[in-house]
């Protein structure tokens, strides 16, 4: 019979599986993490700062920006790539053979959404084998003008060149990707392992497991955006438990190490996490963990935002008890709008005072506040701040 779990005992999993209950190892730093998480996300908005700058920042505190960036995009030697896993997201270099299956999807498809110039491909190659690593701009691709999808014939063949896997990405300008040969810019051995789809599913289905905690096949199969009949191939084999946790619906599967470590204490993080957290990032998975409705605002019309453009879930005590939507004023950091439970506005202050001083903000000031009458405790526990 699988072994059963309490909804706590889920949620502990998932927030030590996630880096974010018990000690902290920063001896690893930036890279250690991203080995432990599998994956972080990318988006082009930045509030605070990027949402792959504030993943690390939520679990290791206060890092200076330009170690988070030089941690991800240092070629000397690589420590991550930028390919396609839940989203576009930074993975550990380490983990380039596990998604050859996708690579090897994409070359048979031989699209992407539209047709792939070849012309343009063959003159992609030759400018990165004669000129070395090169961003869209300097391919002399971009946008022709209009919808963001209206890209030139070179940025459809480069990113198509990522996306079989001859071309990588192992560093970043700015916010702009820079391409290279992959012959040329991963070590050999890592290019030479071609693991079978089999292989590929099954370690990456181990990994989403090790990551989560604890997690449903949905769970499993959106970490890496996998079929749920791929993940029904690859569970027998990927060293994963099978378990009934309370209130979830169907079966659920536990990391045999995240098991093992329900009985240890640990320290809970206080902190606002990115929405596009892998703690958050399923919807489903965020109701169910913590009976939190998490949506990304920033799509959605300014007249129809609930909690706004880029509410920050605020983690405390091992729960999601508020959000804050952040911006910034000169040196003052602003909660445009800030929705809190009872009991947790110290917590709140806390996470905007931390957060403000990493960005390089003196003060907070606070705007719109749900419920109203959690205003003078907010400000109390902000004190000159707020």
């Amino acid at each position: 019979m699988p072994e059963q779990l309490s909804a706590a005992d889920a949620r502990r999993m998932a927030l030590r599986a996630q880096g974010l209950l018990g000690a902290a190892d920063r001896r690893g730093g930036v890279p250690a993490l991203l080995r432990r998480l599998g994956a972080v996300q990318l988006d082009t908005i930045a509030v605070l700062a990027r949402s792959h700058e504030l993943v690390p920042y939520a679990r290791l505190g206060p890092l200076p920006r330009a170690v988070i960036e030089r941690a991800y995009w240092s070629r000397d030697p690589p420590q991550a790539f930028e390919y396609w896993s839940h989203a576009a997201c930074v993975l550990p270099l380490d983990s380039w053979p596990l998604f050859a299956f996708r690579r090897r999807w994409f070359r048979a498809r031989g699209r992407r959404w539209h047709e792939v110039p070849e012309e343009a491909v063959d003159g992609v190659r030759e400018r990165l084998r004669a000129d070395g690593s090169l961003t869209t701009k300097e391919l002399g691709g971009g946008r022709r003008g209009g919808p963001w999808w209206d890209w030139s014939a070179v940025k459809v063949a480069v990113e198509w060149l990522l996306d079989i896997g001859d071309v990588v990405c192992i560093e970043r300008r700015g916010f702009q990707r820079v391409y290279d040969l992959a012959e040329r810019a991963l070590p050999p051995a890592l290019l030479a392992h071609e693991p079978t789809d089999e292989e590929c599913l099954v370690a990456l289905v181990a990994a989403a497991g090790r990551a989560l905690g604890v997690g449903t096949r949905t769970d499993l199969a959106e970490q890496h955006r996998l079929r749920g009949e791929q993940v029904d191939a690859a569970l027998p084999d990927s060293g994963l438990v099978p378990v009934e946790v309370e209130g979830w619906r169907g079966p659920a599967w536990a990391d045999p190490e995240a098991l093992e470590a329900l009985g240890r204490r640990g320290r809970h993080r206080t902190t606002l996490l990115s929405p596009f957290d892998s703690l958050v990032w399923d919807r489903g998975r965020t109701r169910r963990l913590f009976d939190f409705e998490h949506r990304l605002e920033a799509y959605v019309p300014a007249a129809k935002r609930v909690h706004g453009y880029f509410a920050m879930p605020l983690l405390a005590r091992g729960r999601l008890v508020g959000r804050a939507d952040p911006a910034r004023d000169g040196t003052t950091l602003v909660a445009k709008q800030l929705s809190v439970r009872p009991g947790s506005e110290e917590a709140m202050a806390a996470a905007l005072r931390e957060a403000a001083a990493w960005v390089g903000c003196d003060a907070v000031r606070l705007a719109r506040v749900e419920p109203r009458n959690a205003l003078p405790r907010l400000c109390a526990a902000l004190g000159d701040g707020g």
